[in-house]
C-alpha cells in the first residue's frame, strides 16, 4: 500500500477542515491515515473509499519502474536526520507513487570480534541501540516503517520516541516485538546485513547520509539530492510526471462553503 501525495493533501484538508467544526470527512477507525488505502475493507470502515479511488485513479503506470532511493545513516547523526525530516520524508509523501525507499541503518559503525559488543558506533553506544531498534523497526513493520522512522528522527530524543512513534503508526505491532528482537538474536543478524550492505558499496561511502539512486552513487545526484530530493526523484523518474512533478491540475470531485 502507498499512500500518494494527492491522498496526503487530502487529509490535511480534512485536518484543518475539522478545527473549524466542518464534520466531512471524519473516519473513525483503528487505522492510521497512512493505511486507509491498504485495502477496500480499510477504506470503507474509515469512510475514505471514494478518496482512494480518486487517488488510484490518478496514480502512474505501474509499467514503468519507480525511482529506488536507499539511504545509508545513522539514528543520531544529525546531518542525517535533518535529511530524514527535511527531504527524504516529505518527498517520500507526495511522491511515493514513482518512488522507493530503503533505510540502512548503520553508517560508520563498526563490527568488532566480542561477543558483548559487536558494534562500535560513530555517536556510541545510544546510537548502536537506536541503529539496531530502527533496524527491527523497519524488519517488523513493513509499510509503515518510513513513518515511524521519520517520527524518531524529528522528534527531539529519537530513542525516547521509538515506542510512541510505533504505537502511533503501527498499532498492531506491540513494542515487546521490538524489544524482543533488539535483544535477541534477529536485531544483531539485522545489523550484520546493514554493516555487509554499506560495506559492499562502490563507490565505499566516505560520509553520511549516502544516498544511491537505483543502486548508484554520484557526487552530482547527492548534491541535488541535498538541496531538493524532491525534485531530483521528479527528474529520475522515466514515465509520466505525476502532477506534483508537472504541477498540472487535476480535477477531482471536491465540495466547498
Amino acid at each position: 500500500m502507498k499512500l500518494s501525495g494527492l491522498l496526503a493533501v487530502f487529509l490535511l484538508l480534512c485536518t484543518f477542515r475539522r478545527g473549524f467544526g466542518i464534520s466531512h470527512p471524519k473516519p473513525s477507525c483503528r487505522y492510521p491515515p497512512s493505511q486507509w488505502c491498504r485495502s477496500l475493507e480499510i477504506a470503507i470502515e474509515c469512510k475514505v473509499q471514494k478518496q482512494c479511488m480518486e487517488v488510484n485513479a490518478t496514480r502512474p503506470n505501474r509499467a514503468v519502474p519507480p525511482v529506488s532511493v536507499t539511504l545509508y545513516y545513522e539514528s543520531l547523526c544529525p546531518a542525517c536526520r535533518v535529511f530524514i525530516s527535511q527531504q527524504l520524508f516529505p518527498t517520500w509523501t507526495m511522491l511515493q507513487d514513482i518512488m522507493t525507499v530503503t533505510l540502512v541503518p548503520y553508517g560508520n559503525a563498526k563490527e568488532l570480534p566480542s561477543a558483548n559488543s559487536p558494534f562500535a558506533c560513530q555517536h556510541g553506544e545510544p546510537e548502536c541501540r537506536g541503529n539496531m531498534i530502527e533496524a527491527c523497526i523497519i524488519q517488523l513493520t513493513g509499510d509503515s516503517a518510513l513513518h515511524i522512522i521519520y517520527c524518531m528522527e524529528s522528534a527531539a530524543d529519537v530513542l525516547a520516541a521509538a515506542q510512541p512513534c510505533l504505537q502511533l503508526y503501527a498499532p498492531s505491532v506491540s513494542w515487546s516485538s521490538v524489544d524482543s528482537c533488539v535483544k535477541g538474536g534477529m536485531g544483531y543478524q539485522l545489523m550484520h546485513a546493514n554493516a555487509v550492505m554499506t560495506r559492499a558499496l562502490n563507490p565505499a561511502h566516505t560520509h553520511v547520509p549516502w544516498v544511491t539512486f537505483n543502486g548508484e552513487y554520484t557526487e552530482e545526484n547527492e548534491d541535488k539530492a541535498m538541496s531538493s530530493l524532491f525534485h531530483l526523484v521528479c527528474q529520475l523518474y522515466k514515465g509520466v510526471k505525476p502532477p506534483a512533478c508537472t504541477g498540472a491540475p487535476v480535477r477531482l470531485d471536491r465540495s466547498f462553503c
